[in-house]
């Protein structure tokens, strides 16, 4: 069995497990706690669907680091946007607003390549340039046009005062469905 530091009892470990909102957190914490009340580390991999290599890095972290280190340590790593850049975004809504040099209209392959140009780059992804128009909240989506022939507001006002006004029909006169009740007939012997 591989060692854990006693940061956190096993019980502790259990807790922290089943009280983790984040998944990955979640996982982690459960990898540990199999791993202190005993499981080998391939059987705890092979149990979550890691790798037994994943597991001993996580064991290197938890007793280097503590309970803290077993967070999603992906998100808020400190990188800093290199093709999205304020700067980018920022000319990017001021070439927005005229059409693309091929004509037609704005999407993620045009703009990716727009972001090429602008940061001297062979190639960006189309996907950023799809995510770039998202940031800057570009949409292609446009209302309906008009009828030309469509009533203007004059014309539904008069309209709404001359319809006549509809008076409640009484219970009598609607027509109910015949009963179901009488002589009880055979249809098969006729």
């Amino acid at each position: 069995m591989t060692g854990l530091t006693a940061h956190l009892t096993s019980a502790g470990l259990e807790s922290r497990y089943e009280a983790a909102a984040d998944p990955v957190s979640k996982s982690h914490f459960h990898a540990l706690w199999l791993v202190s009340e005993g499981y080998a580390v391939t059987e705890v991999a092979r149990l979550l669907s890691f790798s037994a290599r994943w597991v001993h890095t996580l064991i290197k972290r938890y007793n280097e680091k503590g309970p803290a280190a077993l967070a999603d340590l992906r998100s808020g790593n400190g990188a800093t946007p290199r093709i999205l850049t304020p700067e980018a975004l920022a000319a990017l809504k001021q070439r927005i607003a005229s059409l693309p040099d091929g004509g037609g209209l704005w999407s993620g392959p045009k703009i990716a390549r727009w972001l090429a140009e602008f940061h001297g780059l062979k190639a960006v992804h189309d996907q950023r340039g799809w995510d770039a128009l998202v940031a800057v909240g570009y949409s292609i989506q446009r209302p309906r046009p008009r009828h030309p022939q469509a009533a203007n507001e004059e014309d539904r006002a008069a309209l709404k005062k001359s319809s006549r006004m509809r008076r409640p029909r009484s219970s009598a006169s609607i027509l109910k469905p015949p009963s179901n009740y009488g002589r009880w007939m055979s249809t098969g012997s006729a």
